[in-house]
């Protein structure tokens, strides 16, 4: 969905471990996964198509574990649409 919009979707190392633990302790193995990235994306997935200045979303560990906010990297050259 990211890249379908010209956006770079970007994890750390922790973050992913984050995401691991996270679907390990809900018991629920591989199908937690999803639930995980969708809670801690879903603002980004409706901002995104509409902000044209957004270039790249790092999600941290901060992110997964303590619901922090994504760093987005933007492009001030563009305008929001």
């Amino acid at each position: 969905m990211f890249s379908q919009d010209g956006v770079k979707l970007d994890f750390t190392e922790d973050a992913l471990k984050a995401v691991a633990k996270k679907a390990i302790d809900a018991g629920t193995g591989a199908r937690a996964l999803r639930m995980i990235l969708e809670n801690s994306l879903s603002d980004l997935m409706f901002d995104i198509p509409s902000d044209e200045t957004v270039k790249e979303v790092l999600i941290e560990k901060e992110t997964i574990a303590d619901g922090k906010d994504p760093v987005v990297k933007r492009d001030d050259t563009k305008k929001i649409a």
